[in-house]
């Protein structure tokens, strides 16, 4: 079956067995989402090497749960081992032996089929379109946010960053009433936010209040100190993105200022198919590009474009 496979030469199409895994369901793709993970996996990060592809909606062919058959699915992205103490706990993202779904020891779904544990399953809405619901992963990124943080109507709130994450962390936000702020160098991406939120030029950043919460969605260095820069005495840091290099940063301010940092991964998914059937969230707009699976690797070069948000990829074509 066709693949978006990524060795150790870079990212290629490649065609490898049909082989599920034993005791999971066999999904076929519906539409797979590339994101800024999958550009810093073909930088190398993490070392992997496979089936590239996390954000995924597809249909259920074959489960050893016959209901799950023609179901529309997405999944959770972390496979725990079910048996160790993170996971007895009931913190399976933690798990130290897990595998990632198209990150970590583990296929991905840019795959014409890939295989899921069903307890990772979750039924998309006849109401959610494909569209939507390949943003359903990183929705639920940006929903584990008031998982973790405590937001109210009267707090100001400033993302960094109006890509991919940032669009979606930015709407989330938007629903708690707070007073979010988008801080971006690129106007057109602030032109795609909705009118509950108030974009910023990079240039005009230095002016905006100290923040009681600042969202880091950059991925970048430079983001990191502005980030640290703009929330105010006694505020929340939520680091959305990881960044490989974080130069000279010095955190003394963190220390100093008592500055609360929360670093913030997968969400959950049962929240993100919610907001998207009760239309309280509309990511289709992002949509930039939508590319054959055949032609994953110019799509992964155009995710890389400044001028591009969500670039989508199509099994049929």
């Amino acid at each position: 079956m066709k693949s978006l496979y990524l060795s150790s030469s870079g990212p290629g199409i490649r065609e490898i067995p049909d082989e599920p895994r034993a005791g999971e369901a066999r999904i076929r793709l519906s539409l797979g989402g590339v994101c800024a993970t999958d550009l810093e996996l073909v930088k190398g990060y993490m070392g992997f090497t496979g089936v590239l592809g996390h954000e995924w909606v597809g249909v259920v062919e074959e489960s050893p749960d016959a209901a799950w058959i023609g179901r529309r699915v997405v999944g959770d992205i972390n496979c725990p081992c079910g048996a160790c103490p993170a996971c007895r706990a009931g913190r399976g993202n933690h798990c130290p032996s897990r595998s990632v779904l198209g990150i970590l020891n583990r296929d991905g779904a840019f795959s014409e089929r890939f295989s899921l544990p069903v307890a990772n399953l979750h039924e998309v809405p006849g109401g959610v379109s494909d569209e939507a619901a390949v943003f359903v992963e990183p929705l639920a990124a940006a929903c584990q946010i008031l998982e973790q943080v405590h937001i109210s109507p009267r707090m100001s709130v400033v993302v960094l960053g109006a890509g991919r994450l940032g669009q979606l962390c930015a709407r989330v936000l938007a629903l708690t009433g707070a007073r979010v702020s988008v801080v971006n160098r690129s106007l057109w991406k602030l032109d795609a936010l909705p009118g509950s939120v108030t974009p910023v030029p990079l240039a005009d950043a230095g002016a905006l209040p100290l923040a009681d919460v600042v969202v880091e969605c950059t991925g970048a260095a430079a983001g990191l100190a502005m980030a640290t820069d703009r929330v105010r005495p006694g505020g929340t840091l939520v680091l959305k993105t990881t960044i490989k290099d974080p130069e000279d940063f010095d955190p003394t301010r963190w220390v100093v200022d008592e500055i609360t940092v929360v670093g913030s991964r997968c969400g959950p998914f049962d929240a993100a198919l919610r907001l998207l059937e009760a239309g309280l969230v509309d990511p289709t707009t992002l949509i930039s590009a939508r590319r054959s699976l055949s032609d994953g690797v110019a799509a992964l070069a155009e995710a890389r474009r400044p001028d591009r948000l969500k670039v989508v990829l199509d099994p049929t074509g």
